[in-house]
């Protein structure tokens, strides 16, 4: 069945792998990857830094949790069994705690940041834009079929988390944020 461009869902259904509900939870499992390889590295220099272990924990615990969302995505709402895990309002609510925390330590943002200050600032910049594409996905897909608020709003807080925690990596590093400076182009001044 897979060869041939269809796959199943948790219901037994057979879709094609290019229906929404499949891109969907395909880009949100992509995500879940790059969060696997940002928390390596947060472990990796965790080391040495209380700061990013605790960084490395709720990455581990946003990975179960887009596991749950997974699982939701890949059934129909009509096959949701109540038990099924799924990402809740309590979810969402300790990913908007934990920004509040990040953002205490950081300056106010007088700019747009670029991407690459550090590696595990690069990494989590790459996992905040997957997640903004599986957001725009699941709008995609509830303008055709009903999604969970909640899935709706977990993707948009944890992109907003995955910013702020690309920023509070480099707090925490003691690496200077790269800001974009608009004049710094080709066109203009040199950008060093």
């Amino acid at each position: 069945m897979g060869d041939g461009g269809r796959t199943r869902l948790v219901g037994g259904q057979t879709v094609a792998k290019v229906d929404l509900r499949i891109q969907s939870y395909g880009t949100v499992d992509e995500l879940n990857a790059l969060l696997g390889n940002a928390r390596v590295t947060a472990e990796k220099l965790g080391s040495d830094n209380q700061a990013l272990k605790s960084l490395a924990r709720k990455l581990k615990r946003v990975q179960h949790e887009l596991f749950n969302l997974g699982s939701v995505l890949a059934t129909l709402p009509e096959d949701l069994h109540p038990k099924q895990p799924r990402v809740t309002s309590v979810e969402i609510e300790q990913l908007e705690r934990e920004i509040d925390e990040a953002n205490e330590a950081l300056p106010t943002l007088r700019s747009f940041v670029l991407p690459g200050a550090s590696r595990l600032d690069a990494e989590l910049h790459i996992a905040r834009t997957v997640c903004r594409r599986a957001e725009r996905l699941l709008v995609h897909l509830n303008h055709e079929q009903n999604v969970a608020p909640e899935a709706l709003r977990y993707l948009n807080r944890l992109s907003d988390a995955l910013f702020v925690w690309s920023r509070w990596v480099n707090h925490a590093l003691g690496i200077a944020e790269t800001l974009w400076e608009p004049n710094a182009a080709a066109s203009g001044s040199s950008g060093e």
